[in-house]
């Protein structure tokens, strides 16, 4: 890597995006940072390297002003001395991004909720600032030393070129209904965004790619009226997520404090965890001194469940069976019945 103006080292990679790197680095001035590198790409010739290069310095500079606790924090801007790449040094977050988490599989309704909290206080800052993110999605919320959730990663800084990163990406996912109808990014579509995202954390990476492609569905319209849920997925919830990704504009949450007021009286319990399986999914809960247990057998046609309790912590005492379904049901029935149980 050439020589940097300001002396600033860098590290190891921490991540990858469609227009550079992502680094760990050591700043004379913030000690520990998170470095992005811009790159300039082989095709591009001077001019719209330039421009390009102006757009990212401008949008940098007025994050470096945006200054929120649920924003990461721009230090400044450097060039390399070869003008082939610019760096944004930011704060780094120890936690990293909620990619990993939501790869690992559904996030619990109370540390989506807090998430979901956490982003909308950022997206309201940067609103007032007349910014729009265009990229909201688990890997660009960060989390700091304290567990609290930060917008980062401030990649698209216009709307030209929104269909291009998405494309390269494989991203096409958060893009809102009207932006596929030409009519550009607003508050509204990172709303839409931030809906998307939050139902991938409370679903996980494996139950979310067993739905349709979200791409071959939301251009055409009614996409929050066919996700799949999770049985237990309050109603409530399924309510907000779906107005927040309303394909009416007019019908959506119009800023992101009329979506926190909605969040904000979510229920969190009860508090389930639930792993998906390959066919199966179960939940955990610790009540009282007890582990309660659900499996879901939910193979094609052989939908069965069944719910137990047992001394939690490897204490002595008897399993309990508390209900299920008595045997192979349809699948609407299960998922009935599992929403009953389950307190959906």
């Amino acid at each position: 890597m050439p020589n940097l103006i300001s002396g600033l080292q860098v590290d190891h990679k921490l991540g990858a995006g469609a227009f550079g790197e992502v680094l760990l680095g050591q700043d004379e001035a913030q000690g520990q940072v998170a470095v992005k590198r811009l790159i300039r790409k082989a095709d591009w010739d001077d001019v719209k390297w330039k421009a390009w290069k102006a757009a990212f310095l401008a949008e940098a500079q007025n994050l470096s002003r945006a200054a929120h606790d649920h924003v990461v924090k721009v230090h400044h801007i450097v060039a390399a001395d070869d003008d082939e790449s610019v760096l944004i040094c930011m704060a780094f977050c120890p936690g990293g991004s909620l990619q990993i988490p939501y790869e690992r599989g559904p996030l619990t309704i109370p540390a989506v909720r807090k998430i979901g909290t956490d982003v909308l206080l950022g997206l309201s800052a940067l609103h007032a600032r007349k910014l729009i993110h265009r990229d909201i999605k688990p890997a660009n919320i960060l989390l700091d030393a304290r567990g609290n959730a930060l917008i980062g990663d401030f990649g698209l800084v216009t709307d030209e070129i929104a269909f291009g990163y998405a494309s390269g990406a494989g991203y096409y996912d958060h893009i809102a209904y009207e932006i596929w109808q030409g009519k550009g990014t607003s508050v509204r579509s990172d709303i839409w965004a931030l809906g998307a995202t939050l139902f991938r954390l409370l679903h996980g990476k494996r139950w979310y790619e067993e739905m349709p492609e979200p791409k071959n569905i939301i251009a055409h319209g009614g996409f929050a009226d066919g996700l799949k849920w999770l049985p237990h997925i309050p109603k409530r919830w399924r309510r907000v997520l779906r107005q927040m990704m309303e394909d009416d504009t007019s019908k959506r949450y119009q800023s992101a404090d009329q979506a926190m007021g909605a969040i904000a009286s979510l229920p969190v319990i009860p508090a389930w965890q639930a792993e998906v399986e390959p066919d199966k999914v179960r939940w955990e809960l610790v009540s009282n001194g007890r582990l309660n247990v659900v499996e879901w057998k939910s193979a094609p046609r052989q939908n069965e469940w069944v719910a137990w309790s047992e001394p939690a912590n490897g204490a002595r005492g008897r399993k309990r069976t508390l209900g299920g379904s008595n045997g192979v049901v349809p699948s609407k029935q299960a998922i009935s019945e599992l929403e009953r149980y389950l307190g959906a």
